[in-house]
């Protein structure tokens, strides 16, 4: 506590926890002025859910009640079904809770992305006239791109920005750059590392260079 008694940041003890991380972490035991921190396995950070396990369920599982909750909120309160001000409104307070921060969470498992969809599918449901035709159909027609697609683009453009210097992370601090001197087309072609395990396989900085 040496470091929070000389720049004068005192921390509440009873708010810091440990998270232990690791499939073969021992889990010892920390303390904190005199005080064991209680140990947890789940801990929101700046407005995401992070786990001991590094999946994203847990956000997935909150980004999409939260989500569900506006949705029902405005397909109760807005009795005008012009797609164009649904849409609006949609784009606004309901599709933001499904993509915040989505680089640093992206979901891999199936089932995390049927869920986040499944918002999207019951908002173009709320368009009569489009109910009888598939989840597709009804996205091409309003002009939405599915979240899955969002994902990958909020990726891609989140590495342009580091590339280009408009982001405040280095992209040679997160990635590789080959410099082989063999690549084509540009000199940011970035090195895919291998990894045993297969959660950090989905980290933003591995399953990016694959796109």
């Amino acid at each position: 506590m040496k470091w929070s008694d000389e720049w004068q940041m005192k921390f509440n003890v009873q708010k810091c926890k440990v998270m232990h991380i690791g499939k073969n972490n021992m889990e010892y035991k920390y303390t904190m002025n005199g005080m064991e921190l209680k140990s947890t396995k789940t801990e929101k950070d700046l407005g995401v859910v992070m786990s001991s396990d590094l999946k994203s369920t847990d956000h997935c599982l909150l980004a999409y009640n939260k989500a569900s909750r506006m949705l029902g909120m405005l397909g109760r309160t807005m009795k005008s079904r012009n797609p164009e001000i649904l849409l609006n409104v949609y784009k606004y307070i309901v599709r933001p809770h499904l993509e915040y921060c989505t680089p640093a969470w992206s979901p891999h498992y199936r089932k995390d992305k049927d869920l986040l969809e499944r918002v999207q599918h019951r908002f173009t449901r709320m368009f009569s006239h489009l109910r009888h035709l598939e989840y597709e159909e009804r996205l091409n027609i309003l002009g939405l791109w599915s979240l899955e697609e969002r994902r990958n683009r909020a990726d891609l453009l989140e590495i342009y920005k580091m590339a280009s210097g408009k982001s405040g992370n280095s992209l040679h601090d997160l990635f590789t750059v080959d410099k082989n001197g063999k690549t084509r087309g540009h000199s940011l072609k970035l090195i895919k590392k291998y990894n045993k395990g297969n959660t950090r396989h989905h980290f933003f900085t591995e399953r990016v260079v694959s796109k």
